[in-house]
């Protein structure tokens, strides 16, 4: 039977491989991001030129899409209409779903969207574009918000 105070002393020391800064899964550096393996050539194809931009706004949405699908960023109406005030700009790098009522006259650029979500964007006044377009209409990212 061990000692509480052997039991403790070895319950918090941590090795080189449990330090966060050494950990595999910790999140990897933006700038230094590699292109992922992915079988969607659309989506490779968004990512390598969101990448080939030095805009850190452009950089963070390439980094949210190369996720894995299951932790793919998806958003409902009501997040986008509680969020974004009227008449801005909001990226969300992944899918748009059409749970939820928009109010707000805003510009929605996602890589894909419900056809829910659509209709009613295009109902509220609102438009809707894709990422790619959004990124060459507004290749300095300003004014943009994320939602994720």
């Amino acid at each position: 039977m061990l000692s509480y105070h052997r039991f403790v002393s070895s319950q918090y020391t941590r090795t080189d491989a449990e330090k966060p800064e050494n950990r595999l899964g910790s999140e990897p550096k933006v700038a230094n991001m590699k292109i992922p393996e992915k079988d969607n050539q659309v989506l490779l194809s968004l990512i390598e030129t969101l990448l080939k931009t030095k805009k850190p706004v452009w950089r963070k949405v390439a980094y949210e899409l190369s996720r894995p699908r299951r932790q793919r960023v998806e958003v409902n109406l009501s997040k986008i209409d509680q969020y974004a005030p009227d008449e801005a700009t909001v990226i969300v790098p992944g899918k748009v779903l059409g749970s939820g009522m928009i109010s707000k006259k805003v510009t929605v650029a996602a890589f894909t969207f419900s056809e829910s979500a659509r209709k009613l964007i295009s109902s509220a006044g609102g438009k809707i574009v894709t990422i790619d377009g959004l990124q060459k209409t507004n290749p300095e990212g300003r004014g943009v918000m994320i939602l994720k």
